[in-house]
């Protein structure tokens, strides 16, 4: 990529992600809650609250915050009944987006998210209309400098998808979305710490957008994920901060 690297828009999505820590616990609280509802209450037998709870505990939410979350999620106390919903849009200069939701009222957040669309220059498309172009599964990155036979060796050996070498020099290791947690752990004990880690939505092509089309981009972006409905906003967008 011209202008910029993989590793330079790993570290400002990562300081983005910083800089909302605020709305974190919220957003945890309620993916335990519909993972421990749909899945059960017992995180060894129920993938999707393992990993909530492993994501939580390392946004240091504190143990009896998250008990109450499962219990909650699995019948034993009241509260809230939230559903999930995804929606999907385009952006601009045709950068595809995916926006996941965990609401009690969905009319106000259908509401909510196409205003953000519409007002920032997005669209909202129908139901598979770009979720086609990104893959679920898990994201770690590593530093410029890090050994790549080791690292290629160690992620195969702990059950990683792929290994990929980026023209910067960083690496960025694929793993199944339930296998993350244990490929993770597996090469911290290996010496590999990953600099940035997520289960995410990976854009199979990725749209490079600069100066003013990357101001508005993030801009649309910025809306969305500040809905409080909202639970995560992926995007196929590359921004050039230089």
């Amino acid at each position: 990529m011209a202008g910029h690297s993989k590793w330079a828009n790993i570290q400002h999505r990562k300081g983005r992600q910083d800089a909302k820590r605020g709305k974190i616990f919220t957003r945890l609280i309620k993916e335990i809650t519909v993972a421990s509802r749909m899945g059960g209450s017992e995180s060894g037998a129920n993938p999707r609250l393992r990993l909530a709870m492993d994501k939580a505990y390392e946004n240091n939410m504190p143990k009896d915050t998250v008990e109450r979350a499962i219990k909650r999620g699995a019948g034993e106390l009241d509260g809230v009944s939230y559903e999930e919903i995804r929606y999907e849009g385009y952006g601009i200069g045709g950068v595809a987006i995916i926006v996941d939701c965990m609401t009690d009222n969905r009319v106000r957040t259908v509401a909510e998210v196409r205003h953000a669309f519409s007002k920032y220059g997005g669209n909202m498309g129908t139901d598979g209309s770009v979720a086609f172009l990104f893959k679920h599964c898990g994201q770690l990155m590593y530093a410029p400098g890090t050994n790549e036979e080791k690292l290629m060796e160690a992620a195969l050996e702990a059950g990683a998808e792929d290994i990929v070498s980026n023209d910067d020099g960083s690496f960025e290791v694929v793993t199944g979305p339930y296998d993350f947690s244990n490929v993770k752990a597996a090469l911290e004990k290996a010496g590999f710490k990953a600099e940035f880690g997520e289960v995410t939505m990976k854009p199979s092509v990725e749209n490079e957008l600069a100066g003013d089309d990357a101001i508005k981009m993030q801009k649309l972006l910025d809306a969305l994920e500040s809905l409080d409905d909202v639970q995560d906003v992926y995007s196929s967008a590359v921004m050039d901060e230089a």
